[in-house]
């Protein structure tokens, strides 16, 4: 890009390093959590959740111990505290976990000056606040490859902190955790090799998991609209190409991004996956609201006992 425009937003000097260290993720989680509560709570009236008493590793309370049932089921250092007998029940947990992800590699940190956010930290509000919607209804969430699944409140809070202690980024996480019947959310730009991206999908396609895919681009990468002398910097490996005159390059520079995301959607859908595409110039509810749909349908199938 020309310096008008790869200054949008980057620092040319430093930018490279900043994921890397993970310094500028850390400083930027609050902020961002702050964020992702007022999107989830904007979106979470109406999503039912299934918090009950049941089959699980997670306590979920005590009740008054019943006669006639087993005496091993009596929690007895609660029922020390007075002249009850509790038992402590668990709450009820299907298989069915949400996996999510966030790409935090090199080229999410762009930001055009045609929009207020970096595609990262948009991906990252997006996948703390469908956390903070999943944790309201007890649902069990885990960052692929890199934490348990867990059922708690405080969702959003636990995966921010393990974002910022993250050793590298990577753009398509690890699968080896994700199972049959789960669901995996992965927030990017996918601009990565179509190969990888379709191996990747296979990969978690063949564990019996469902898959949700949200493209976050800059709408900058969308419209290309830049001519004249122009130099385009490759943030993944640093590589810098310069175009004489940009304008000629537009028709085919769409067409190729346009074939790039026709074959990711079309895996997607031939997996029987949810697609989604988002601009970070607009609202995150939007995307948000799709991904809303789709797992309420996965969840709603889940408590009725179905796949």
């Amino acid at each position: 890009m020309d310096s008008s425009d790869s200054k949008a937003g980057i620092d040319q000097s430093t930018w490279p390093n900043v994921i890397g260290e993970a310094r500028s993720v850390a400083d930027a989680l609050p902020d961002l959590l702050v964020e992702a509560s007022h999107v989830s709570s904007s979106i979470i009236a109406g999503w039912h959740g299934r918090r009950r008493a049941g089959p699980g590793e997670s306590f979920w309370q005590f009740r008054p111990f019943n006669m006639g049932e087993p005496a091993k089921r009596i929690d007895w250092r609660r029922s020390a505290r007075d002249d009850h007998l509790y038992v402590r029940e668990r709450e009820w947990e299907s298989a069915h976990t949400v996996w999510l992800w966030s790409d935090l590699s090199s080229s999410m940190v762009f930001r055009s000056r045609l929009t207020e956010v970096t595609k990262r930290d948009r991906a990252i509000v997006l996948m703390l606040a469908l956390a903070d919607m999943l944790a309201e209804t007890g649902e069990r969430i885990g960052l692929t490859g890199v934490t348990r699944p867990f059922s708690d409140r405080r969702a959003a809070e636990r995966l921010a902190d393990a974002l910022a202690h993250l050793s590298r980024p990577v753009s398509l996480p690890d699968t080896i955790s994700v199972k049959r019947f789960a669901d995996v959310v992965l927030v990017s730009d996918f601009l990565d090799p179509l190969e990888d991206i379709t191996a990747w999908i296979a990969r978690v396609a063949s564990t019996g998991a469902r898959g949700h895919l949200v493209q976050v681009l800059d709408p900058i990468e969308e419209t290309f609209p830049f001519d004249g002398r122009v130099e385009f910097t490759d943030p993944e490996q640093g590589l810098r190409l310069t175009a004489g005159r940009a304008e000629n390059w537009r028709e085919n520079y769409h067409n190729r991004l346009e074939a790039h995301r026709a074959e990711i959607r079309d895996v997607a859908r031939r997996a029987g996956w949810t697609y989604v595409l988002h601009h970070t110039d607009r609202p995150a509810s939007e995307p948000l609201l799709v991904l809303h749909s789709a797992l309420s349908g996965a969840l709603d199938v889940m408590q009725r006992g179905g796949v």
